[in-house]
């Protein structure tokens, strides 16, 4: 039996289980290998306010980045991704200061933080990624691509970087699990 007719076998189009109809083999190297061989990449934007800049600079950043997403040759997607924020280092540390603290003034203003950062753990509280993805197997072009993507998106004012393994984890489970987190553990039988 050749590959084609294993996977078309393994295949069930009933199934429950999301991974039996993904095509994704891998994700490695900050890139998803899709079983056509295609890769999935692209860069995370580091998001920057630009509403508290002046209206010239605005305008600036806005036109530059119209002329750069005009300039893109090749397909390309924008996405945007939800992410838990995990603010348990912040509460350990303010947890640390307040037991440190001497002065009741200080203390109070410790609990008020530690207080309004539990409301925040309490309300699942998420920070919004930016995403520029595209679709090549070449892997020179995919090097070109992420060029043309990281050095118009400087030249727009905005940081960005190749994704990790871990960002495209996000995407996928933000798109597949209707952004809610999955951790599964090892199942043993």
């Amino acid at each position: 039996m050749n590959n084609s007719q294993t996977k078309t076998k393994n295949v069930n189009p009933n199934s429950k289980y999301t991974e039996n109809w993904i095509p994704v083999k891998a994700i490695s190297n900050g890139t998803i290998v899709l079983d056509n061989n295609m890769k999935v990449t692209g860069v995370k934007i580091r998001p920057r306010n630009i509403f508290i800049l002046d209206q010239a600079t605005q305008d600036s950043i806005i036109i530059a980045l119209k002329n750069f997403y005009n300039s893109i040759d090749f397909e390309f997607w924008l996405i945007s991704a939800d992410r838990p924020v995990d603010i348990s280092g912040y509460l350990a540390r303010l947890q640390l200061l307040y037991n440190q603290a001497q002065s009741p003034v200080i203390r109070k203003m410790i609990i008020q933080d530690i207080n309004k950062a539990n409301m925040f753990m309490d309300n699942n509280v998420t920070d919004t990624e930016y995403y520029i993805l595209f679709r090549e197997k070449n892997p020179d072009m995919i090097q070109k691509n992420l060029r043309t993507l990281i050095t118009g998106l400087a030249n727009s004012g905005l940081d960005s970087a190749q994704t990790s393994n871990q960002d495209l984890r996000v995407i996928l489970d933000n798109f597949l699990n209707g952004g809610m987190t999955t951790e599964f553990g090892t199942v043993i039988s």
